[in-house]
C-alpha cells in the first residue's frame, strides 16, 4: 500500500507511516534473504545494517566506530550487543528485542584503542560463537559485512568459517517497503524546503559555507536526524567537480550547484540542485541543457524488467567530457540505489553496468545523477533526481525545479529596462568561442 501523504507527525485521523509495520517488513525481508543464501548466520558491525536489522539507532556519532555488532541466526531472531547504558534503553523501550534476552551490552574494539592484550576480540567472537552454537548454525558460513582484523581472527580462532555477507544485506535492502519509501520521500522534501531557502539566499558575495550553514540549519529545524554533508560548488571549481565545499565567495555571473546528503528518520538523500547566480552566459545554459538532457532520456527508460546497462547506454562515454577513462570520470553519470545508506543497490555507471546489469523491479528507489562541464572550460551543470519504480515506469520524488537552469539572485535593472539574465559576457577568459572577436558579446 502506498503512502501518499507527507505529515511526519502520527495522526489517528489519516494512515501515514507505519513503524511497526516497517520494523517487521524489514526483518521479514532479512531474513527471507537469508533463507535463500548459503550462510547460517549475518554478523554485522555496519551501523546502517544494524538499524535495519534491529530498528535501533544511538546517535549518529557512531557511525563510523564499528563498536556496535549484532547477529541474526538462520531460524531465529536478531540479538545486539550495543555500547555501555544503551543496552539498558533498548531493554526498556524497544520490546521487539526482548528485553535482556536480545538487547546486550558489549563493545568491540573501538577501532583498536584498547589494548590487545585486553581479551576485547576475542570475548567479541565469544559472544557471537556462543549464539550462533544455541541456533546450531556454528558450522556453517557466518557472513559479515565490515570487520576489524583482530575480531576476523578471533572469530576464525572460534573456528568460524566468515565469508562475505554484504551482499545479503544489500540484496535484502534493494527492494524498499512502501513505508521506507514514505519516508524517503519526506526526506526529499525536507530538501526541497532547503532549496527554496537556498535559492532565496544565493547572491554575489556569499560564501560555500555558509550555503552549507544554512541547508543545515534548515533541515535540522524541520527534524532531520544527521545532514550528512552538503556539497557547495561554485565557480571556476565546478569543473572539475571536487566533491568537497570551500570558502569560495561567490561572483556575479557564477554557476552553483549542490548535494544535500541529510537522513531522515535513517533514510537518506542524495539530491542535487545547480542555478546560476544573478545571469548565466550561453555556455552554461547549454552545459544544463545537456546536462538535462541525459537525465531526461534515462529517467524515460526507467520501468520494470529495464537494466542499469539499458540506462547507462544513453549517458555520453568519459572521453566524451574529457576524461581518459570511466574510472576517472566515475560518480559523474551515475546512479544508486538510496535508503539507509546513500549508496545502495542498484549501481548505475558505464563503469561496470554494461558488463554486469543489473534488473530494475518495482519498489527500487534510487538517484540518477549527470554531469556536462561547459565549453567556457571553467564553469559546469550537475543535476540529480530520485525515482520510485513503479509498477509502469517510475515518479520522481526529487521536486524542487530542475527543467530549466534557474538564476538566483537579485534581479539588476538598467535605463532600458531589467538586465537580460542571459549574458554572454559573463566568462571570465577572453576567448574567441564563436569566431566573433568578442567572446560572443552582442552589441
Amino acid at each position: 500500500m502506498a503512502i501518499r501523504t507527507y505529515g511526519p507527525n502520527a495522526v489517528d485521523w489519516e494512515q501515514r507511516i507505519d513503524l511497526d509495520r516497517l520494523r517487521v517488513e524489514r526483518l521479514r525481508r532479512l531474513n527471507d534473504t537469508l533463507d535463500r543464501s548459503s550462510l547460517g548466520a549475518l554478523l554485522t558491525f555496519d551501523f546502517s545494517n544494524i538499524r535495519y536489522m534491529t530498528s535501533t539507532h544511538i546517535g549518529t556519532w557512531a557511525m563510523d566506530k564499528l563498536i556496535r555488532f549484532a547477529v541474526l541466526p538462520r531460524g531465529g531472531e536478531p540479538v545486539l550487543w550495543d555500547f555501555g547504558s544503551a543496552a539498558k534503553h533498548h531493554q526498556l523501550y524497544n520490546p521487539w528485542l526482548d528485553g535482556e534476552n536480545r538487547a546486550r551490552a558489549g563493545i568491540s574494539t573501538l577501532r583498536g584503542a584498547f589494548h590487545p592484550d585486553a581479551g576485547i576480540a576475542d570475548d567479541v567472537a565469544r559472544k557471537v560463537a556462543t549464539v550462533l552454537t544455541e541456533h546450531g548454525v556454528a558450522g556453517e558460513p557466518v557472513g559479515v559485512d565490515l570487520v576489524e582484523m583482530p575480531i576476523l581472527a578471533a572469530l576464525q580462532r572460534q573456528g568460524l568459517e566468515v565469508v562475505d555477507g554484504q551482499q545479503v544485506f544489500l540484496e535484502a535492502r534493494k527492494i524498499k517497503t512502501p513505508d521506507e519509501i514514505g519516508l524517503l520521500t519526506q526526506a526529499c522534501a525536507m530538501v526541497d524546503a532547503a532549496y527554496e531557502e537556498l535559492y532565496g539566499f544565493l547572491r554575489p558575495g556569499v560564501r560555500e559555507n555558509e550555503c552549507v550553514a544554512l541547508v543545515s540549519k534548515v533541515l535540522y529545524e524541520l527534524g532531520s536526524e544527521y545532514v550528512e554533508g552538503v556539497n557547495a560548488i561554485s565557480g571556476e571549481r565546478c569543473s572539475p567537480h571536487p566533491h568537497v565545499y570551500s570558502d569560495r565567495i561567490i561572483r556575479p555571473g557564477d554557476p552553483a550547484f549542490f548535494d544535500i546528503l541529510h537522513s531522515h528518520l535513517g533514510y537518506r538523500t542524495c539530491y542535487y540542485r545547480c542555478f546560476a547566480v544573478g545571469s548565466a552566459s550561453r555556455a552554461q545554459r547549454d552545459a544544463y541543457a545537456r546536462c538535462r538532457e541525459y537525465m531526461d532520456q534515462a529517467i524515460a527508460l526507467v520501468r520494470p524488467g529495464a537494466t542499469t546497462a539499458d540506462i547507462v547506454s544513453v549517458w555520453p562515454r568519459a572521453q566524451e567530457f574529457g576524461f581518459p577513462s570511466e574510472e576517472a570520470a566515475f560518480a559523474l553519470q551515475y546512479g544508486h540505489g538510496v535508503g539507509l545508506s546513500i549508496w545502495e543497490k542498484p549501481i548505475f555507471s558505464r563503469l561496470v553496468s554494461l558488463d554486469h546489469p543489473e534488473t530494475l523491479e518495482e519498489g527500487m528507489l534510487f538517484a540518477l545523477e549527470t554531469y556536462w562541464p561547459a565549453d567556457d572550460g571553467w564553469s559546469a551543470a550537475r543535476i540529480e533526481e530520485e525515482v520510485v519504480v513503479t509498477a509502469d515506469g517510475c515518479e520522481v520524488i526529487t521536486k524542487f525545479p530542475a527543467e530549466d537552469l534557474l538564476v538566483a539572485g537579485r534581479k539588476y535593472w538598467t535605463a532600458g529596462g531589467a538586465l537580460n539574465t542571459l549574458r554572454d559576457a559573463q566568462s571570465h577568459r577572453n576567448t574567441d568561442k564563436d569566431g566573433t572577436g568578442h567572446n560572443g558579446r552582442v552589441y
